[in-house]
């Protein structure tokens, strides 16, 4: 027998009268996972609003999840060890919640560490001899491993906001110099002389700096390892644009290319460890042509990634070098209020990455304490909220976004095509030929929306102000 489960996120069941089985749940800002009933059903006559085409399919789709970060395991740490637990049940094992199967991970400090830190801060240890990542066994390494006790299939890539302070000119973890008025305890000391600026290398652009940094990447893959944990892709530098007041490092394309030619790339493959380009926050297509179409570089990328302004350079990617790997490699942050306003733009975010090839999406702040402050003072949203206080937490709205697509879309899935009036929907094909469709109403009323598919049409009863899912087997 074929099942019908209409998920618009909780459960419920009853029987079609076509010989189905159908399950329905709600979200909206006020009733997350809202058990209802009679939300769907089936139309013989009614024209569809939107077809959806099982014989045309796109890109395979690896997963979702977010990023392990330095402050999201202090504000989880606050907790017991029974909601710890049941947190990372929630968020990784697979078909309980939200099943996430690919994260991100830094490389080094980045803007939500405790503090400014790298592997290896002795000046001119071109061999590497003092690397330790002593720090992270502290913090992330069981923030990986927790998550990996209930998915032990997690994939694992990671990025670098800045290399050692040593292999960059200024000698300083930052590129920028903090506002005059920011709150001392925000500030980085860093000097305007010493500060650095986009389109520039704050690398320093020698043999001997670029071959220690590719051990260094060799180094964290190995200690990792030891670890019991497997980083299976890296990308050369985060946000290579931005000069930032955290850890972060300006590059040219031409600079990573030459480093990712004739250094990283060689010592990735005797790891074993893949390289996509970025991470790439501009909008300028022709910085990923000059890596991809250099011989040297562009045979070691297998993929590029994806943030922020960069949204705007992946349609165009992705047509001219439709074989290439996509991720939307980090959602937009928010202001650490964790609004349901801001949701709702992410569900845009979302079908803009995976309608132009992303095949991964991921999420930033898994978890942080209420408000999100970093280190360097600026507050972004996350899926999780901690009280420090009180000792709870709650799930925010971007979680059960997130989760409408997580839970149902498996690794292996192919977007297919829609078409017609309606279009905020995606759907996917499941390897086990399931069908995932993912819909929106952001209307301020109720909506009713015919889809057909496989011969057969659906109407689904919008709520408004809704996200909503439907799993048909």
């Amino acid at each position: 027998m074929r099942y019908l489960k209409i998920i618009l996120l909780s459960a419920i069941t009853y029987s079609s009268g076509y010989g189905q089985k159908i399950e329905l749940i709600s979200t909206t800002e006020k009733e997350p996972w809202k058990s209802e009933k009679n939300l769907v059903s089936f139309s013989t006559t009614k024209q569809p609003d939107v077809m959806i085409d099982r014989n045309t399919k796109l890109q395979t789709i690896e997963g979702f999840g977010g990023c392990f970060n330095e402050l999201g395991w202090t504000a989880l740490s606050q907790l017991s060890e029974k909601e710890r637990k049941d947190i990372f049940r929630e968020l990784f094992a697979p078909d309980s919640g939200a099943g996430f199967t690919v994260c991100r991970m830094p490389v080094g400090a980045n803007d939500f560490s405790l503090d400014w830190y790298s592997y290896d801060e002795k000046e001119n240890d071109f061999d590497m001899a003092g690397f330790s990542i002593a720090n992270d066994l502290k913090t992330l390494v069981p923030y990986i491993r927790e998550a990996k006790n209930y998915n032990p299939s997690l994939k694992l890539w990671a990025s670098p906001w800045s290399p050692p302070s040593w292999m960059k000119w200024n000698k300083h973890y930052a590129c920028g110099v903090s506002w005059p008025k920011t709150d001392p305890k925000y500030r980085n000391g860093l000097s305007p002389d010493r500060a650095g600026k986009e389109g520039t290398n704050m690398f320093i652009q020698e043999d001997k700096y670029f071959k220690a940094y590719a051990l260094y990447f060799s180094r964290f893959i190995e200690e990792y390892r030891k670890q019991g944990i497997t980083v299976s892709m890296i990308m050369p530098q985060n946000e290579f644009n931005s000069c930032q007041v955290f850890p972060s490092c300006t590059w040219t394309a031409s600079g990573l290319s030459t480093f990712i030619g004739r250094y990283l790339g060689p010592a990735m493959s005797k790891q074993n460890v893949e390289i996509m380009f970025g991470t790439m926050e501009r909008p300028n297509e022709a910085l990923i042509d000059t890596i991809l179409n250099n011989p040297e570089s562009g045979k070691y990328i297998k993929g590029v990634g994806f943030q922020w302004a960069g949204k705007q350079a992946i349609a165009g990617i992705h047509k001219r070098y439709s074989d290439l790997k996509l991720y939307q490699s980090e959602q937009e942050c928010g202001d650490g209020k964790n609004s349901w306003t801001y949701c709702k733009y992410c569900w845009g975010l979302m079908k803009h990455y995976i309608s132009n090839g992303a095949s991964a999406y991921l999420y930033w702040n898994i978890a942080l304490e209420e408000g999100g402050i970093s280190r360097w003072g600026w507050s972004q949203n996350s899926l999780i909220t901690v009280n420090k206080e009180n000792k709870t937490y709650h799930y925010n709205h971007e979680y059960y976004l997130i989760r409408h697509f997580s839970q149902f879309v498996k690794p292996g899935a192919k977007l297919l095509v829609s078409s017609g009036e309606f279009n905020d929907i995606l759907a996917f094909e499941n390897p086990d030929k399931s069908v995932v469709v993912v819909l929106s109403n952001e209307g301020e009323t109720d909506k009713t929306i015919t889809f057909g598919i496989g011969g057969k049409n659906y109407s689904a009863q919008l709520k408004a102000n809704s996200f909503n899912t439907v799993v048909i087997e």
